[in-house]
């Protein structure tokens, strides 16, 4: 079933809400702990969440020509920039000023700004061992993730279908069914967890 546009979009504001909600209680140390993504700190994830929020597109062409045109490149010269330099409590604020601002992924549309900051969301909450986004909202971003993400993630799937034990969810066409957390499947497919079997999984850059 179609999920729509309206929903995803509320699902957008309370997520951010949310995450707002656990950055509002953590400790400095917290802030400067090291989350899923590798070489980031929280407050580099949080400053990559919000940096569309504070980025204008003459801000965004300038960086991305300075990074000779790669994003990840500029996705991470920003977030390192910006995460030294922004106080938790400001990094706190973007967030919390922009829970409707109406970015959208080029390409991407409300499903992928959904994704965007469930994702990132994990990638903090699993490191401070914080609560995750509700399963139904992970089984959503599920429903709209496709092949292009698992490319992009270098994660092999063959012979796999990965399905959610708390969640009406499932990502995979294999005949070995794995039975997880819907937040485990989701940080399985995009190489933030190792697959069932470790020889298949394959981290990108």
């Amino acid at each position: 079933m179609a999920i729509q546009q309206t929903d995803l979009q509320a699902q957008t504001y309370a997520e951010r809400e949310r995450l707002a909600t656990l950055l509002s209680e953590l400790t400095p140390a917290q802030w400067d702990a090291p989350s899923l993504c590798e070489g980031w700190r929280v407050r580099e994830v949080v400053a990559h969440i919000t940096l569309p929020f504070r980025s204008g597109p003459l801000r965004w062409v300038t960086g991305l020509a300075l990074a000779r045109f790669s994003v990840n490149r500029y996705c991470d010269t920003a977030a390192r920039r910006d995460g030294a330099r922004m106080t938790g409590a400001e990094l706190l604020a973007a967030l919390r000023d922009n829970v409707r601002h109406p970015w959208q992924p080029p390409g991407g549309g409300q499903a992928g700004a959904l994704s965007h900051d469930v994702i990132h969301g994990l990638d903090i909450t699993e490191a401070l061992g914080l609560p995750p986004a509700p399963a139904d909202r992970i089984a959503t971003v599920l429903a709209h993730s496709d092949g292009r993400g698992l490319a992009f993630f270098g994660v092999d799937l063959t012979g796999l279908t990965l399905r959610a034990t708390d969640a009406d969810a499932e990502f995979g066409t294999g005949e070995r069914v794995v039975a997880l957390p819907a937040k485990d499947v989701l940080l399985t497919i995009t190489g933030r967890r190792p697959l069932p079997a470790a020889d298949r999984a394959v981290r990108a850059d």
